[in-house]
Parts: structure tokens; sequence; C-alpha cells
């Protein structure tokens, strides 16, 4: 489980193909401190072999270890559903770790489990804000509501508004400047993953509409 509070961004520093998938090998200095663990106190242990780490928003586990580098195997499904399969040597990417008992709560429940991808529709600079237009897969637009939560490559923002396309949010400067998205384009593919109670809610009544 994760908060969509990214904690650092790391880059792509080697991909390497595998016969079902595909190798990313990951660098960022917060693989070398577990700043949660210092700042609640603790012994600021290290990324270890297995840990859960969202890249993107996608959860991957750590299957290599090596001082700021970590790597990181994405299966056939998941080049498929995410954008990771797009990314290229030296591609920046959120990162982050998964949460502990006891951790504070910030963002919103977030799994890291992807729906599906979105695009960037349009962006509309207001000075140090932005506000950024999403076009969605239609069978996510049900899960989506003004002033709802949703993971946006891994980013916990509240939608704005919903339209029959997709959404919009408006994005602070630190998260411009802390996350991915203060270098995206429109035209970029986004992962996406809707609230996980909105899920529930839509089944339902789905169920009650059958």
């Amino acid at each position: 489980m994760f908060t969509g509070l990214i904690e650092a961004l790391g880059t792509i520093e080697k991909l390497i193909t595998e016969p079902h998938g595909l190798r990313l090998v990951v660098r960022s200095t917060l693989f070398q401190q577990d700043t949660k663990s210092a700042q609640a106190g603790g012994n600021g242990a290290k990324i270890g072999i297995g840990d859960s780490i969202a890249i993107n928003g996608c959860c991957l586990t750590a299957v290599a270890v090596n001082e700021d580098l970590v790597d990181f195997q994405a299966g056939e499904e998941t080049l498929r559903k995410t954008n990771l399969g797009q990314l290229r040597e030296g591609s920046p990417v959120n990162l982050e770790r998964s949460l502990r008992v006891g951790d504070r709560m910030g963002g919103h429940f977030v799994t890291g489990h992807i729906d599906g991808q979105g695009k960037i529709r349009k962006i509309d600079q207001q000075g140090e804000w932005a506000y950024y237009y999403f076009d969605v897969p239609q069978q996510l637009i049900s899960h989506l509501a003004s002033k709802g939560s949703i993971a946006v490559d891994g980013i916990s923002l509240t939608v704005v508004d919903v339209d029959q396309e997709g959404f919009s949010v408006a994005l602070i400067p630190h998260t411009l400047q802390a996350t991915t998205l203060g270098a995206r384009n429109v035209g970029d593919s986004i992962n996406l993953e809707t609230d996980v109670l909105a899920k529930y809610v839509a089944r339902q009544l789905g169920v009650l509409h059958d």
C-alpha cells in the first residue's frame, strides 16, 4: 500500500530485455537511506531485496541492490498496462516506498496496481501553477468524481472537474518541481489508478443494475 506522495525522483540507468519482460535498473539517492525511518527516529536502513517500490505508480519488487542502484523486473502484462514499457535510459521516474504500520497517511490509499493509461490532453499554465487535462479510458470515467482522488503516475491528486473524456487537476509548484509531471508534454501517456473505494462503488452499482 502507498499514499501517492512521491518521495524522490529516480533515473532509469539501464533497461535489460528478459525472456518474459524487462529489467529496470533505477538510480536514486532514495535507495541509500530510508528517510521515513530516519524521520521517525529509526536507523535509516537501506532498501533491501524484496522491498516494494512504486515506480510511476506501479508497484514493483526490488530484485537486486547495489548502493543507489536497484533492479526491478516488469512482466509483459505490466509493460502493456503501464507506461513503463515506454521508458528509455535516462528517463526520470516517480518513486515511493510502501507504507509501514504506523506511518502517517498523507495522500490517499494507493495500491500500486495500475488500472490503465491516459494521455495529457491540454496543459494550461497559470503562473507557477498549472491545470492539466487528461483523456482516460471510458471504463474508468465512472470511477472519477469532482474533488475525488486519483493517482497519476503514482502522484496522489485531487480531481477538479470530470467530463465525458476525462478529468482535470490543478498542480501546485511543488508538485511540478518534485515529480515528473512538470516535464510532461501534451500527448504523453500517464499511468492511472483510480480510488479503490470508487472501484467498489462502481462494482456494486453495476451489480444492482444487472
